[in-house]
């Protein structure tokens, strides 16, 4: 018997969400580690946090720089959405989700709804843990993952036609 190997969307899943896994739970663990070294010293940094909006990096979550990403990171999920339907109209199979999940056309804009969602989320988790850099950085690496996909996906050929002579 041949040993089980994934397939190439299992392998994709697999470390998408061992990704999001990672960050979600490290984002609260530094900063509890970060909390027990200042009690340490005899100060909080949640308290200075609170009291001195002047933090370095500190700024609210719903700031000009978040909505302008967050916007981007719609339009990239816009542009998935509309370069994956145009592939698939071509006769391209789709490596990633299923092509009856992508033929579907209200379940694959959910699906593009909640990616944009869970990007929003994770930004949030990390801010929330003062992880502002990285609450940045999720919003720029999802939207060139999905402007690059989308760019991909209109370089694809066309799958020929099985009438089509030899």
């Amino acid at each position: 018997m041949a040993p089980y190997l994934p397939s190439r969307r299992q392998s994709a899943r697999t470390i998408v969400l061992a990704a999001l896994l990672g960050v979600l739970l490290l984002a609260p663990t530094t900063n509890a580690q970060e909390d027990a070294a200042a009690a340490k010293r005899g100060s909080s940094t949640r308290q200075s946090s609170v009291s001195s909006p002047a933090v370095k990096g500190s700024h609210h979550f719903w700031d000009k720089d978040n909505i302008w990403l967050f916007a981007g990171v719609g339009a990239g999920r816009a542009f998935d959405y509309v370069s994956t339907r145009h592939f698939r109209g071509r006769g391209v199979n789709e490596w990633l989700l299923t092509n009856e999940i992508v033929d579907n056309k209200p379940l694959f804009a959910g699906i593009e709804v909640a990616g944009a969602a869970t990007s929003i989320g994770v930004s949030y988790l990390l801010h929330r843990y003062s992880h502002h850099k990285l609450e940045r950085w999720v919003s720029i690496v999802h939207i060139g993952a999905a402007v690059g996909g989308s760019a991909w996906n209109c370089t694809l050929k066309p799958s020929p036609s099985p009438s089509a002579p030899h």
